[in-house]
């Protein structure tokens, strides 16, 4: 009697196993590459500030909502980029600290995110392509770029390809996709389904992923570019920041924050620095 009690346990151990292998080779890649693209959509829940309108931009065949901020004795435009699964109501504070020193403020949401069209984030392949599109519509004058997180890697991007941009601000960037996701994947995720993650991702986002590289296209900026990131940042370790600072051949400065994790670093200490900083910068080359 206890043989075939055993044998059935066996069989049914190997039932389970083929399973479990079936689930990881088929499903985690999946979950991994869905998790890429689509990060969560939070939709924006306040009103436009009193001096600024509610706009829509046209991105790269998506609409692209978002504010624009008008001031008084203008000096120049700055351009606010959000990070990962935020929207452009972080954009609040750098409103009301850059309106009256002189800039116009443009913060709209990225793709995939908040209010805008798309079904995929891409980390900057097709958002770049989308900042450049609204970059066309604004005024002559100095264009400044402050992105935080997803927002820093596309700002880098644009900026290697954009003679218009005057200073880029990137606040806890990654150096590539590849790296930051690979380091953010679960302990499970071999590296056999992390690759295919990467495979299916690039199917369906439309993009290479190795093509999205913050470090490489800092090769190509000649802007001024401010890099900031946290010392104890755990999502995005400041080696990412420390990469695309090497790779910089323009007039650059990295600030590391002590103590400050991921989107922790933007104190206000750090903003008086900014403020500081992008003057001079502007001073140094006025576009």
């Amino acid at each position: 009697m206890k043989r075939p009690r055993w044998r059935l346990v066996l069989i049914i151990a190997v039932v389970v196993l083929t399973l479990c292998g079936w689930w990881v080779t088929s499903q985690l890649p999946m979950l991994g590459a869905g998790g890429l693209l689509h990060p969560a959509r939070h939709h924006v829940s306040v009103p436009a500030p009193s001096t600024c309108d509610e706009v829509i931009f046209s991105g790269e065949d998506i609409a692209l909502k978002g504010w624009q901020c008008h001031a008084r004795n203008r000096r120049g435009t700055l351009v606010y980029l959000h990070g990962i699964a935020d929207n452009r109501t972080s954009a609040l504070g750098v409103i009301q600290r850059f309106q009256p020193r002189g800039f116009d403020v443009v913060a709209y949401d990225s793709r995939a995110h908040g209010e805008s069209g798309g079904d995929a984030c891409t980390y900057g392949f097709f958002e770049k392509l989308d900042l450049h599109r609204v970059l066309n519509t604004l005024a002559p004058g100095p264009i400044v770029l402050v992105g935080t997180s997803l927002g820093g890697a596309v700002a880098l991007q644009e900026a290697a390809e954009d003679q218009r941009i005057s200073a880029v601000v990137a606040a806890e960037t990654f150096s590539d996709l590849r790296a930051v996701a690979t380091e953010r994947a679960p302990f499970f995720f071999t590296p056999g389904v992390i690759e295919r993650a990467f495979r299916l991702a690039e199917e369906r986002g439309r993009f290479p992923v190795d093509a999205v590289s913050p470090e490489h296209a800092a090769a190509k900026i000649t802007a001024p570019v401010l890099l900031i990131h946290g010392a104890v940042d755990s999502d995005t370790p400041p080696d990412h920041s420390r990469r695309v600072f090497a790779a910089l051949k323009g007039p650059k400065r990295l600030i590391i924050v002590p103590g400050a994790g991921h989107n922790g670093s933007l104190r206000p200490d750090v903003w008086e620095e900014i403020e500081r900083w992008i003057d001079s910068a502007l001073i140094r080359t006025p576009r």
